[in-house]
């Protein structure tokens, strides 16, 4: 990068810091035009983290060191996908972000945490570029914590499960509630599923979700997911409910917000929240999405039964990832104890 360059797309940070917003190993891959079109991009992407992208509602941004280590983190990230594709582009897509993960980030020669650290600033990433382009909203199970291991990050356990059912159906004005939290504790349903979910999935009598390829958020194959018997009369009734409300007339979303919109990611963890509140669930320290149900389901589908049931239940294509719930908690290393 020449000296002007330098000073254009750099920026002062925890005192006398610099920032380069286009690190010098992309800026070798990238022509004139190439780099300024880049150093915008990068530019309202580092404002956005400092002015307002750890709660954008709020207004409050990221500490320095966090932007650093975002900042640098992504941009190898994006020099990785000028890699793949042969060319510049931008913005990337979420399947080169789960590519990343799978084929990268997973067998990188560094620390749990650190593989963490780099899932959490692509996660900073794909929130800015669905906040403010077309790229679709990044529907990422977090593989590692950024605290070390590899186990799910948070989750509700067995009896803030019954809490936030139970805070579900005393939801005043209908089923609808009851059956998208009834549902997502049976099924572990992904932010993207509750949003792609379609009343042709319910079979009622037995007891399923039956979700088809094409719905499926890795579009691997076609699922049959089970239920309880609770949560099929709870879809039931939502199903005879549904067909009484206008908003539904040509819609075969199965649950629609207030705003008659799908639901996404932070409707659904806000909605998660005010459950938790309702049923004075203490959440505090503790990142409450609405993956917090899902590792749920497969923490103790896996603990109940094995491995091979939490991964079909999950829907998910590989057992490397269904193998982060595979974890003892210590009620039961201490129980093996007395009994050995």
């Amino acid at each position: 990068m020449t000296a002007g360059n330098n000073e254009r797309y750099s920026i002062e940070i925890e005192g006398d810091r610099t920032l380069n917003l286009v690190p010098s190993k992309n800026d070798e891959q990238l022509n004139e035009k190439q780099l300024v079109d880049y150093g915008e991009h990068r530019r309202e992407f580092i404002r956005w983290l400092r002015e307002q992208g750890k709660h954008p509602e709020k207004r409050e941004g990221y500490s320095d060191y966090t932007v650093y280590e975002t900042a640098y983190k992504t941009a190898r990230f994006d020099r990785w996908v000028w890699g793949e594709e042969g060319r510049y582009t931008i913005p990337p897509t979420p399947e080169h972000a789960d590519q990343y993960i799978d084929d990268v980030v997973v067998y990188r020669d560094v620390t749990n945490s650190t593989k963490g650290k780099s899932e959490e600033a692509l996660m900073r990433y794909f929130r800015w570029l669905d906040a403010t382009t077309h790229t679709p909203e990044w529907e990422h199970e977090q593989r590692f914590r950024s605290g070390g291991g590899d186990s799910p990050r948070d989750y509700l356990t067995r009896r803030e499960r019954r809490l936030v059912r139970e805070a579900a159906l005393d939801v005043d004005g209908g089923w609808k509630i009851a059956a998208i939290v009834c549902a997502s504790l049976d099924a572990g349903l992904r932010p993207v599923e509750v949003a792609r979910a379609r009343p042709e999935w319910v079979d009622v009598v037995n007891q399923i979700l039956r979700i088809p390829k094409e719905d499926s958020s890795k579009n691997e194959g076609n699922w049959r997911v089970s239920i309880t018997k609770r949560t099929a009369t709870a879809l039931k009734h939502w199903l005879q409910e549904r067909e009484s409300i206008e908003k539904y007339n040509g819609r075969d979303e199965l649950w629609l917000t207030r705003e008659a919109t799908r639901y996404e990611s932070r409707s659904l963890a806000r909605l998660l929240r005010k459950l938790c509140d309702d049923a004075g669930i203490e959440t505090g320290g503790r990142k409450m999405t609405w993956y917090s149900i899902r590792h749920s389901t497969g923490t103790f589908m896996t603990n109940e039964r094995d491995l091979k049931a939490a991964k079909d239940q999950l829907r998910h294509k590989s057992a490397v990832t269904t193998m982060k719930y595979d974890h003892v908690s210590p009620d039961r290393r201490r129980q093996a104890l007395r009994d050995i």
